[in-house]
């Protein structure tokens, strides 16, 4: 006797971002202030980087209380509570500690009781990672509502006599919700990532891991600090960013001109505007907001999303590219459509 069961799959759905929520701490550390600092100009600064001015979290302020306070503000917009959540996934490469994952405390402090989620480190790329991590476990069924976060606070990795680092980071966070798309809706269309292991010597963190724990040694080493070969850092950006751009735009038939925006990471205003020419974009569809709040690492895409939602640059139903390349190497490149 044979027996036929009746399996019983999720009807296909795409999934959108449903509300967006930001957070910079009060702080604010300005090109003059660290002309105080470190041998330095605003001048200098600026005219490299695009940087005028970032924010500093207190000393008493964590990555988890950046997340939640981001958090907080997108599910507000949304009008639902943390228990309505059903994930959480927390890009950071400032976890308040090795272990539990950031996500854990931030899923206490929502008071998100229903549910589980994770930490991605992924660096600069990290939100752009986690938002495909999001979208793939509502358009798989899995679940309704997956917040995505993007936080850290670069400035408890800082060394602040480094003046090659100290004048590019800032701390910030910016949170998204990601809900299943109505029947006449779009929302995530595509995606290319990439890692290139090779160039893990360019930027990273050398000490804290299983490679060199943490001792006496490598504290006054200054081990524990971010460490950068800026030169190699920004050859590979200027091509990878624009190339893995150009990929999912081509796979997809989309060109510059079919864009609204593009929403690039902010880690350097020279490789942002080289990525935009190289696709053919006017620099009025390029959002821009590094001279605010420098480089947040995981947290300046949702806050550059943020910056064109209050600008005004996107309305439902636009075309909007966002990219970025962080260490690891890291890319990722993703096409959507606004649907809020």
């Amino acid at each position: 006797m044979s027996l036929t069961l009746a399996v019983r799959t999720p009807a296909a759905r795409r999934a959108k971002i449903s509300a967006i929520g930001t957070y910079v701490p009060s702080r604010v550390l300005t090109n003059q202030d660290l002309e105080k600092m470190v041998e330095t100009s605003d001048e200098w600064i600026y005219s490299r980087v695009g940087i005028r001015e970032r924010h500093i979290a207190a000393e008493n302020e964590a990555t988890s209380d950046l997340a939640v306070a981001a958090a907080r503000k997108c599910l507000a917009s949304r009008g639902i509570e943390g228990s309505e959540v059903d994930a959480i996934i927390v890009a950071t490469v400032t976890p308040d500690m090795f272990f539990p994952a950031t996500a854990c405390i931030v899923q206490d402090k929502l008071g998100a009781k229903g549910a589980w989620g994770f930490d991605l480190s992924a660096a600069c790329s990290g939100f752009v990672y986690a938002l495909q991590m999001g979208t793939k476990l509502v358009e798989s069924g899995a679940h309704s509502k997956v917040l995505v976060i993007g936080a850290d606070k670069m400035s408890s990795i800082i060394d602040y006599t480094d003046r090659t680092t100290c004048v590019l980071f800032g701390d910030g966070a910016g949170a998204v919700l990601i809900e299943p798309a109505e029947q006449d809706e779009i929302g995530l269309i595509d995606f290319v990532h990439e890692i290139d292991g090779s160039g893990a010597p360019a930027l990273n963190m050398p000490a804290g891991g299983s490679a060199h724990p943490s001792s006496i040694a490598t504290i006054e080493s200054k081990m524990h600090y971010v460490h950068q070969d800026g030169q190699a850092v920004y050859k590979f950006a200027v091509r990878k960013m624009a190339e893995a751009a150009e990929k999912v735009l081509t796979r997809n038939q989309i060109t510059g001109a079919d864009l609204a925006a593009f929403i690039p990471h902010q880690a350097n205003k020279r490789i942002i505007e080289s990525s935009a020419d190289r696709l053919g974009l006017p620099i009025e569809k390029v959002v821009i907001n590094i001279d605010r709040y420098g480089n947040t690492t995981a947290g300046t895409i949702p806050l550059a999303m943020g910056t064109a939602v209050e600008e005004n640059r996107i309305k439902k139903g636009d075309l909007v590219l966002i990219a970025s390349v962080g260490a690891g190497f890291t890319v990722g490149a993703t096409l959507l459509r606004w649907e809020i």
